[in-house]
């Protein structure tokens, strides 16, 4: 018998290929999404994209979604008090682990395993250390899409800001930057893949300077 899990979410295609091994794996399945949104913006946290488009990637992917609200500039208190309280709604369904699509970075696996551990559930890392180009080339070549919602100026020009993400985006990259932003250059938007049921449409709006990044507004369509 599967365990089921919770998975941590935010949109983009590194939690979209955690979710990709999980749902195709044979120890696990994905009882539900979890995912912070900004109160006053009804964006998910840091990626900027709005509350409907996440909703909607949630019913393509026919998986339950949980959303956290965080206050704008929440602090670690904040978060840690409100992740748990989202934690323990699943905790008490039975679900004792939570998926996380983090990569390289050794303090934020760390942080997540400490916070669950505070109440004694587990993370699971299922594309830990493996290679961000390989990472990146499987999610397009196994047919996901995704367009660059946000890019931090201090490491890529706002112009990769509203791409997708092919292998001409990946030729363009500038070699200081990792394939799959690991880093906090980029974030980006799911629309369509394997494990959609249908595409997620949209338009592009404007793309806005707003906290040191930049973000392409996308509307529902």
């Amino acid at each position: 018998m599967k365990e089921r899990v919770l998975v941590s979410w935010s949109g983009g295609k590194d939690s979209t290929m955690a979710l990709y091994e999980i749902i195709r794996s044979t120890e696990y399945e994905a009882a539900g999404l979890i995912t912070t949104v900004t109160e006053g913006y009804d964006r998910i946290s840091m990626h900027g994209v709005r509350k409907e488009l996440l909703e909607r990637q949630a019913e393509a992917l026919n998986v339950p979604l949980k959303k956290i609200w965080i206050s704008k500039g929440a602090t670690n208190d904040e978060y840690k008090a409100k992740m748990h309280a989202g934690f323990l709604e699943f905790q008490e369904k039975g679900i004792s682990s939570v998926v996380f699509g983090d990569l390289f970075l050794q303090d934020i696996k760390r942080y997540r395993e400490e916070l669950l551990s505070e109440i004694d559930m587990k993370a699971i890392f299922p594309i830990w250390m493996r290679n961000t180009t390989n990472i990146v080339r499987d999610f397009i070549r196994h047919g996901f899409k995704a367009i660059v919602v946000c890019t931090d100026p201090r490491a890529l020009d706002a112009s990769f800001t509203g791409r997708t993400i092919n292998e001409e985006f990946l030729r363009d990259l500038p070699s200081s930057v990792d394939p799959c932003g690991e880093n906090g250059e980029f974030h980006s938007f799911v629309f369509d893949g394997p494990l959609f049921k249908q595409r997620i449409h949209y338009n592009i709006g404007e793309i806005v300077a707003r906290d040191n990044f930049h973000f392409c507004d996308l509307m529902p369509a």
